[in-house]
């Protein structure tokens, strides 16, 4: 983006890599695994003057920094990370958008700050107070037999991503970064820098360690079962997604006080693969925040 500055913010929990650009009401934007706050370059022409966009890696991806157990990668944790990053930069109201696990650190920290998230916009990536949605996903994953959670378990072995990630950084990301069509390719720059980033020594255990937290991250999400979100909320989601699938959602109205649900013909990397869509939704959503 055209005068965006690129710096490191350290807050006292963790030293991170930020994105940094125009002006106006400042929305914060969190990526998921395998990638950085790049993701949303191609969304930025979309979406249009009138904010102050801030994209943070987040801790063990992009260019933030590594290491830590792997109870530092609990999405609560790096909802911390987050909120020790906008209070060191004097952020006190922000709109907040999350993709994948982005999405889950952006749903915790809209509960541990509801006061100073003015909207939250989440993007395919299960609703954590959602266990209506959670038994009946899990449900079909069953009966399919959990095929598609095999990087998961692949990530959660001690030892493996280290083992036999380094060197394949590239054919490793290529197997995740796709849309639902075949002739649709992952946009070549990103796919650069995401490899960039994975090549750097730790990536490898950190990007698996947000994997090794979920069983830490799903003992308190059991806890959040009649939880409603207060803030004004958007669920954008590409409804092709091979994981996060559409049972997911079901049952998501009695997540939230307000709810907007937005369907996008694409699959989990949206994004990327419509950003122009993405773009406009999150525009008509936030244009009204001050």
């Amino acid at each position: 983006m055209t005068g965006d500055k690129i710096y490191t913010v350290k807050s006292g929990r963790a030293t991170l890599n930020v994105r940094d650009g125009g002006d106006g009401f400042p929305l914060v934007l969190l990526h998921g695994w395998p990638e950085s706050g790049y993701c949303w370059e191609p969304v930025l022409p979309h979406l249009g003057a009138g904010f102050r966009t801030i994209r943070p890696d987040l801790r063990g991806l992009g260019d933030s920094e590594r290491g830590g157990t792997v109870a530092a990668y609990q999405k609560q944790e790096l909802a911390r990370d987050i909120l020790a990053l906008v209070d060191e930069m004097g952020l006190q109201r922000f709109g907040l958008v999350g993709h994948d696990w982005g999405g889950a650190v952006a749903q915790e920290i809209a509960m541990a700050a509801k006061d100073r998230v003015v909207k939250l916009a989440i993007m395919n990536i299960h609703l954590l107070n959602n266990a209506e949605g959670y038994r009946k996903a899990e449900a079909v994953h069953a009966a399919r037999q959990h095929r598609a959670y095999w990087y998961q378990n692949f990530m959660q072995t001690p030892g493996l991503a280290e083992a036999m990630v380094p060197g394949n950084e590239e054919v490793w990301l290529r197997i995740f970064l796709r849309g639902k069509d075949a002739e649709w390719r992952f946009p070549e720059d990103a796919l650069a820098e995401y490899v960039r980033c994975y090549r750097i020594p730790g990536t490898p255990e950190s990007g698996a360690n947000y994997y090794r937290a979920m069983r830490l991250d799903a003992q308190r999400w059991k806890t959040f079962g009649g939880y409603r979100f207060e803030v004004p909320t958007l669920l954008l989601y590409g409804i092709h997604d091979p994981v996060v699938i559409p049972e997911f959602l079901e049952g998501h109205e009695a997540c939230f006080e307000q709810v907007t649900l937005q369907t996008v013909d694409a699959s989990h990397f949206l994004q990327e693969e419509k950003p122009q869509e993405v773009g406009q939704a999150l525009r008509a959503f936030f244009e009204d925040v001050s």
